[in-house]
């Protein structure tokens, strides 16, 4: 590596910097990854050829300049950006990138989880994925129809109740993973007390505490993706093709169910691919049945988590009574 080039690192208060990295991002042609909290550049002189930063587990905007590219620029930002998260108790590392990048990243310790559609991939520096479904197998049951739930519950309504109900009717053993992501408006030890709560009469369920190698929208990267109309269905299908490929087999899921939605485009569209991706033949795993189960509704509206928080912002504990279970009530209440 050329001499004149240095390294540097910084984090997200350096407005001047994190400008100068955003516009390095776009002159080839990336976005810039606004919720990066940690940055490492490399500078040949005063130009900045390579960058990379780190966004809680995540590694993002890692690129190095057309005329710099082949002179092990990834490696030594990699190894710097590592270095930070470790200095931080960060050691289980991610990468989303496209699949023409895999090769570069497993030189960098990286281990790919899943290749989508040889569209985009994720991969971890850590076995931790191995692990999680050892983890799972242990609680593994039999019968002709496993179901799954994935929920985030924010925070768990009667609606929620009804459809875990619902499901678990239909099946031999049902199997409910909580999105583990902090992300939400109810932190996740919260929401996952509340289901807990609210599905305590119902027998024949085991509730997993979710994973990393469940994405949401919220940690799903995008400054790499070109065409932004498919941003939503790139999201699901990796979200899927983990679940199917990786979280399904070892449980012996055959369903999975899901809730209508009458109101949110993007998790409408999450539904139908969900239909395509888990239903369809796969040479990894066996097809997985999607059932939709009509929400329930309270004076001709479904009820919703957002409409919860609406209520609860307005402090309208006699409308919230009517649409969450007393545990949920009795948690508003005491905040």
């Amino acid at each position: 590596m050329d001499s004149s080039i240095n390294f540097s690192e910084f984090d997200f208060t350096n407005a001047r910097r994190v400008k100068r990295v955003g516009s390095f991002l776009n002159s080839i042609g990336l976005d810039f990854p606004s919720s990066i909290e940690h940055f490492v550049i490399a500078k040949d002189n005063n130009e900045l050829i390579a960058c990379g930063g780190l966004d809680g587990k995540v590694l993002k905007g890692i690129a190095v300049a057309p005329s710099h590219r082949g002179e092990g620029l990834i490696l030594s930002i990699m190894t710097n950006l590592i270095n930070i998260a470790y200095s931080k108790g960060i050691k289980d590392l991610f990468i989303f990138s496209t699949p023409n990048n895999i090769e570069l990243f497993e030189g960098c310790g990286f281990n790919l989880i899943e290749n989508c559609d040889n569209e985009i991939i994720l991969m971890e520096n850590s076995n931790n994925l191995q692990i999680y479904k050892e983890k799972l197998f242990k609680q593994r049951k039999e019968g002709d129809v496993i179901g799954s739930i994935v929920m985030n519950a924010n925070p768990f309504t009667l609606g929620h109740q009804y459809l875990v109900e619902q499901a678990a009717k239909k099946s031999d053993w049902l199997h409910l993973f909580v999105v583990k992501e902090d992300l939400s408006e109810f932190k996740f030890k919260d929401r996952f007390e509340l289901i807990k709560k609210g599905i305590s009469h119902i027998p024949n369920v085991t509730i997993h505490e979710g994973s990393d190698y469940i994405i949401s929208n919220a940690t799903f990267p995008t400054y790499f993706i070109k065409d932004k109309g498919r941003i939503n269905e790139l999201h699901a299908k990796l979200d899927l093709s983990i679940y199917r490929n990786h979280l399904a087999p070892v449980l012996g899921i055959t369903h999975r169910f899901v809730g209508t939605e009458p109101y949110c485009v993007v998790t409408n569209n999450y539904n139908k691919n969900m239909k395509t991706m888990l239903e369809e033949p796969s040479g990894k795993s066996n097809p997985i049945e999607v059932v939709e189960i009509k929400r329930v509704e309270k004076d001709g509206q479904a009820i919703s988590a957002s409409r919860v928080r609406e209520l609860f912002k307005n402090q309208d504990f006699d409308n919230l009574k009517k649409i969450v279970p007393l545990s949920t009530l009795e948690f508003l209440q005491g905040m």
